[in-house]
């Protein structure tokens, strides 16, 4: 019969148990819930974002470019990023090197061509996988010379020539240090020498320093030049014991310098890592190029568990206010950057340009895959993904070629580029 109360043409609702009918309304409005949120929910969860990793140590050595570290650690940058991060002060560059192999520290300050060396097994480096990321900073190295060298040398290193042939006629030839054969520092001061018509190899002595121990050793007499990384060349001029023959921006405008580097396996294993520590780095760089800043930087870097140095000393080149300790006085244009002019993507070419290096001095033997080593090394998907995440617009890769003070290095043919300096070790 039909029910005497409805019209004929509307169907009773059934009436559900109290307990049922709550279960149906949860499902129904978490089904509403669900349908209104954005992509990226799992379930009625946000799906986990947050680092594998979130206690991190990073290795640092004594040196101004390592401010982007200690900076998005001490004004926590990493920790908007669910990082907390202790930044260990290592005691050479093998040292970083080899924390960051056998996992004490998960990233670190480290010399551009380092992790290329590591990667490949050369120069005595234990062979083992690592990955750049990021690029920390461009400019802000130094050659300094002695005083002794004052008047007689600046820019152009063929003024030392005289002094390398008697020195070396007397079977002692002239000292000169860098912080590790593989490195920046090395590059540039034999790239330096060899222009001048100096052949690092077979007229001088070159030793490897670390960059806090180059003032005590030119204090005894130990060396007549070194290059390293500020503040350690404005240390020289302070305490009048050497004076800078010629910056590196001079040398190469806007070059590549220090790097964040992880190994291989651990970038891997912690991609959500490696992303938040490039955004905490990004944070912290966008800061440091506010050249108002600059100021509270030195103030931080300073202290004894990073740089020990004066902060005034620190902070002049900072500014680009250069006294070079021999009357050349003057505002460089180009000093040490963090962030701007795209300064931290990693650029394919300058490993290719580094293996172009290790070409030319007999690193390797035969020409190396150029192309493919870079790209193993210098991790551009890492940095733009990170950069994505965090809505950071950043100006890209860049193959065009790059001018240096003798000469233009055109990435796309590295081969030719290596063989073709004078001066040279070449194997193969």
């Amino acid at each position: 019969m039909p029910n005497p109360i409805l019209p004929l043409n509307v169907k009773p609702v059934l009436s559900l148990p109290d307990a049922s009918r709550r279960r149906f309304l949860k499902r129904s409005a978490a089904a509403t819930l669900l349908a209104s949120l954005p992509t990226g929910w799992s379930g009625s969860l946000f799906a986990d974002d947050s680092p594998e990793t979130p206690a991190c140590r990073c290795g640092i050595i004594a040196l101004t470019d390592c401010s982007p570290f200690v900076i998005a650690a001490e004004k926590g940058f990493f920790k908007n990023h669910g990082l907390n991060v202790t930044v260990a002060k290592g005691a050479n560059w093998a040292a970083i090197r080899d924390s960051l192999s056998n996992g004490d520290n998960q990233f670190t300050h480290m010399l551009l061509g380092m992790p290329f060396a590591s990667s490949m097994g050369l120069l005595g480096s234990p062979k083992k996988p690592m990955v750049i990321p990021w690029i920390a900073n461009r400019n802000g190295q130094a050659i300094t010379l002695k005083t002794e060298f004052k008047g007689l040398v600046k820019e152009d290193a063929k003024a030392l020539l005289p002094m390398v042939k008697k020195a070396k006629g007397l079977g002692e030839p002239l000292s000169f240090a860098m912080t590790f054969p593989p490195g920046t520092h090395a590059m540039w001061l034999r790239y330096w020498l060899a222009a001048g018509g100096v052949h690092p190899d077979r007229d001088i002595s070159l030793i490897t320093i670390p960059p806090p121990q180059m003032i005590s050793n030119m204090k005894v007499g130990k060396m007549d030049g070194f290059c390293v990384g500020e503040p350690w060349n404005a240390r020289a001029v302070a305490d009048n014991i050497g004076y800078t023959a010629i910056t590196t921006q001079a040398m190469w405008k806007d070059h590549p310098e220090k790097v964040c580097a992880f190994t291989k396996e651990f970038a891997e294993k912690n991609p959500k890592t490696v992303k938040a520590v490039l955004k905490g780095l990004n944070e912290a760089s966008v800061w440091l190029d506010k050249m108002e800043n600059r100021p509270e930087q030195c103030e931080i870097v300073s202290k004894p568990n990073y740089i020990n140095c004066q902060k005034e000393i620190i902070l002049g080149r900072l500014l680009g206010d250069y006294n070079l300790g021999d009357g050349r006085t003057y505002k460089d244009p180009n000093p040490m950057i963090f962030s701007i002019r795209n300064c931290n993507y990693p650029q394919l070419k300058f490993g290719v340009w580094w293996l172009t290096q290790f070409r030319r001095w007999g690193m390797v033997t035969g020409a190396p895959d150029y192309q493919g080593v870079a790209a193993q090394v210098l991790r551009t998907d890492l940095y733009e993904e990170a950069m994505k995440e965090l809505g950071y617009a950043h100006g890209g890769a860049d193959s065009k070629p790059e001018t240096l003070f003798d000469g233009v290095f055109d990435p796309a043919q590295p081969e030719a580029y290596a063989k073709a300096f004078p001066v040279n070790s070449l194997k193969g």
